[in-house]
């Protein structure tokens, strides 16, 4: 299997199965000097891990770091960071019954014609387990960028279901409130809403899609290429390589299909920008606005309600999944969207100083936000 490999300067590349014995991931490129304990991971690995609710997959891992290589001291070496965790409540036996069977809305089938073999234990690589190393791998790139720029990259939930954020439109994220509930739900007040569709769709055997925005605030104009390496084309891979992801937008997104030019340009004025629908990125490259995405996440698959499929002998069969799922995958897609933006940036902001360092106080530099007393 190739492409475990993700960026280009400051890389990843995680390995490990659902129901291995650990996984894990070799972060390279990344600069020397940086302040690195395994206590560092423990806060958002705690955010994306399954079992702290019970509107998440009940399986319970510990998610506990061992940084193997390229820390000494407690500073990174500028050497490869070898980051290991160990897997402690794998229940392999959950899936004996499918091991045959090509599951309804899984990678089981395409794996198969693939490789001509496949791990059936809780979905093998395919898991979303492997996004725990991209999140441990993010601590480190989210810390750099806040450190040397005041980068910060923050999401939340934005519609599970059919259900959306009671509140106007481009009102401000408290972000007190999403770190304060299991949903990443920025409105309090329909946490009982979202409770109750989760225990009927489980009870229903059944499941849901949701939608999750993400931010990055400071980020400074300049980063991106204009061509190959846009930066709003690398965040939409990078966002489009979670499971279950099947859309994403930048900025206005789709919306844009049904607004004029002259509503959906982002006019400019010395004091700021009029507006943000570009999501912060012109002709591939950083405006200095806030980076904004968000991605769309399909209904779970693995569900107890029966599913025609077929098996590897090639006959038509009746599924059943069994096992610890999650009815909405998208109530720990949060951290991991984080860490995929994090990522990109940490990644196009090197390889903007290895190219343009020597660009100094380009003027004039439009601020990201108009004040807004100002009309």
């Amino acid at each position: 299997m190739s492409s475990n490999t993700f960026g280009k300067l400051f890389s990843v590349t995680t390995f490990g199965e659902s129901h291995g014995p650990a996984i894990g991931c070799v972060v390279d490129g990344c600069p020397p000097g940086i302040a690195i304990a395994p206590e560092d991971f423990v806060h958002d690995l705690a955010r994306r891990a399954t079992g702290k609710s019970r509107y998440t997959s009940q399986r319970r891992e510990a998610d506990e770091v061992e940084i193997l290589s390229g820390v000494y001291e407690g500073k990174t070496t500028g050497t490869p960071i070898a980051l290991l965790i160990r897997n402690i409540d794998a229940r392999s036996k959950d899936y004996a019954e499918i091991a045959g069977t090509f599951r309804p809305g899984h990678a089981d089938y395409t794996y198969w014609q693939k490789y001509g073999i496949r791990d059936p234990r809780g979905g093998g690589r395919a898991s979303a387990r492997e996004t725990t190393m991209r999140v441990a791998a993010a601590v480190i790139a989210k810390k750099w960028l806040k450190q040397t720029f005041g980068i910060e990259v923050h999401g939340w939930m934005a519609q599970m279901d059919d259900i959306v954020p009671d509140m106007p439109e481009g009102a401000a994220i408290d972000f007190a409130i999403v770190e304060g509930n299991p949903f990443f739900w920025p409105i309090a007040a329909q946490l009982p809403e979202l409770e109750s569709r989760i225990n009927a769709l489980r009870k229903a055997g059944d499941s849901c899609g949701a939608r999750i925005n993400v931010v990055a605030t400071g980020v400074p104009p300049g980063w991106g290429e204009p061509v190959y390496g846009k930066l709003d084309a690398e965040l939409a891979s990078a966002l489009m390589s979670i499971n279950a992801v099947k859309g994403v937008e930048i900025g206005a997104g789709f919306a844009s299909v049904a607004q004029k030019g002259s509503g959906h340009r982002d006019e400019m004025r010395l004091d700021g920008f009029m507006s943000n629908r570009a999501g912060g990125i012109l002709g591939g490259i950083s405006s200095g606005q806030d980076i904004v995405a968000s991605i769309a996440l399909k209904p779970t698959s693995s569900i107890p309600a029966p599913g025609r499929s077929v098996n590897a002998a090639g006959e038509e069969v009746e599924v059943r999944t069994k096992g610890r799922h999650d009815p909405c995958v998208g109530i720990r897609a949060t951290p991991i969207a984080e860490a995929m933006v994090a990522l990109v940036l940490m990644d196009q902001a090197l390889r903007h100083r290895a190219q343009c360092g020597d660009v100094r106080d380009v003027r004039p530099r439009i601020p990201a936000h108009r004040p807004k007393h100002h009309t």
